[in-house]
């Protein structure tokens, strides 16, 4: 299987050199030549546009930022669409809204073009060290075909079902993450007025059931602070984008979402 990589980012660029790492011939393309620098030393082709990239290509993963990138990346006579063979494969890795993956799958299809959506988790470092969290969603010969690919990057790849699964079962995920800051936020705040010292808090609730990866996150700082800078923007579009999900299905939040908004309240990123 050749593969085509777009989107090299702080965790797309590691996600690549693990494909290319795991000997699978590599073709890169990106719109800041600086990105393809760190490649220099490997076997990977560099294409002149997505489509030259697209013809080389059975798989394409994209790891760019959101609904906006991938339009523009796959559409028009330099895009992907206008490259790729049929019988060809497209990855979404980025955290977009399921529908754009069902939109995209709905223009492939008349080029005999399949797409699975395969958000991930788990940021550079776990990219480096192969061991991403893969939601795939899509046809499952499909993810199959795909899963040694992910594997390069993933541990574990799970099929979740059909298109569109993948990104919910991220955007539910961030949404509850998102929860957990804001009630991890406001518990060591509390511990601090009470007079107890927010990181011997952490220290003793990382081993007690009251633990969770959002206090483990900011334990040490106490706040949100550092985090919202880091994070804020894109924890507040993923949640925006799982309520307007919700609401598409009739389907009550419940508690989980009045967290999430205190939450991205704190983060001065209000939903």
């Amino acid at each position: 299987m050749h593969v085509g990589f777009i989107g090299l980012g702080s965790q797309g660029a590691p996600m690549a050199r693990r494909i290319i790492e795991g000997g699978f011939a590599t073709t890169l393309w990106a719109r800041r030549p600086a990105t393809l620098e760190p490649f220099a030393d490997t076997p990977a082709k560099i294409a002149q546009s997505p489509a030259e990239l697209a013809a080389s290509s059975d798989l394409v993963c994209l790891c760019v930022v959101g609904e906006a990138d991938i339009e523009e990346i796959t559409a028009g006579q330099a895009g992907l669409l206008a490259g790729l063979k049929p019988g060809s494969v497209i990855a979404v890795h980025s955290t977009v809204h399921p529908n754009t993956c069902k939109e995209l799958a709905k223009r492939a299809e008349s080029k005999g073009v399949s797409v699975v959506d395969a958000p991930v988790s788990g940021g550079g470092p776990a990219a480096v060290q192969g061991r991403l969290m893969v939601m795939a969603g899509g046809d499952a010969d499909q993810v199959e075909r795909c899963r040694p690919v992910f594997e390069t990057y993933g541990e574990p790849v799970v099929h979740l079902g059909d298109l569109g699964s993948g990104q919910t079962t991220k955007l539910l995920n961030n949404l509850l993450f998102t929860a957990n800051l804001g009630t991890a936020a406001t518990t060591l705040s509390l511990a601090k007025s009470l007079g107890i010292s927010p990181e011997r808090f952490t220290e003793v609730v990382s081993r007690g059931s009251g633990n969770s990866f959002a206090l483990n996150v900011i334990g040490n700082e106490g706040t949100l602070d550092r985090l919202a800078g880091l994070a804020g923007t894109l924890l507040q579009k993923d949640v925006r984008l799982i309520v307007e999900v919700a609401e598409q299905a009739a389907a009550p939040a419940g508690t989980v979402l009045d967290a999430a908004d205190a939450a991205l309240t704190l983060m001065d990123h209000p939903r």
